[in-house]
């Protein structure tokens, strides 16, 4: 046998024993949930995430729910994109703008607890499979909303319904009771050699 039939046998060995391992680990799995998914860091990506989970969602026919805690009505490709798909996205974007720019904690406050009951409504609507709730672990870190209040109304929704939380300094509360999460990393950004934010990457 030649070496390159030695290494294509070798390797299909290794193949069919990491077959068997994950066949049996996937084969474990027998629970369906709706799931809290949290995606916090200082890295770049987190709504951009959620925002691909949505189109996974759609192509499997879902209505989806979004909203946004701190973005204004701002004119953004997703928005744009997730508007051809009509009453399949119900897309509410209740923030006013970031903290700096407001400098108004009562009118963040207000803009919070509005985009909550929101949230709260789109939650207790049947026919929403998954719900975004973009940049709520700002307001929490914030102290915008109550933290108890909000995490105890995540936790109690529908069995079937999922919810991506998006937003750094995710709290530590709403970590533990997430079922996945997911911290991005700042390795490297553009922002910090003058590259202004761009169209189609940033908004």
């Amino acid at each position: 046998m030649t070496n390159e039939a030695e290494d294509a046998a070798r390797h299909k060995a290794k193949m069919a024993k990491r077959k068997a391992v994950q066949d049996a680990e996937v084969a474990g799995k027998t629970l369906e949930k709706g799931l809290l998914i949290v995606n916090t860091g200082p890295g770049k990506g987190k709504s951009t995430a959620a925002f691909g989970l949505i189109l996974r969602a759609l192509g499997h026919g879902w209505r989806i729910g979004v909203v946004q805690f701190i973005k204004g009505a701002w004119s953004t490709g997703e928005r744009k994109a997730l508007d051809a798909f009509g009453d399949q996205v119900s897309w509410h974007s209740m923030g006013e703008g970031f903290t700096w720019e407001t400098q108004d904690k009562a009118r963040d406050i207000a803009a919070a607890a509005r985009a909550f009951d929101k949230a709260k409504e789109l939650m207790a609507d049947d026919g929403i499979r998954l719900l975004v709730l973009d940049e709520l672990n700002i307001a929490l870190r914030y102290d915008y909303l109550p933290l108890a209040e909000v995490v105890a109304a995540l936790q109690a929704r529908r069995p079937d319904l999922h919810i991506v939380v998006t937003g750094r300094n995710a709290k530590a509360e709403l970590i533990e009771a997430a079922d996945l999460v997911t911290e991005m990393t700042l390795v490297k950004h553009h922002f910090a050699a003058g590259v202004k934010a761009q169209e189609g990457i940033e908004f």
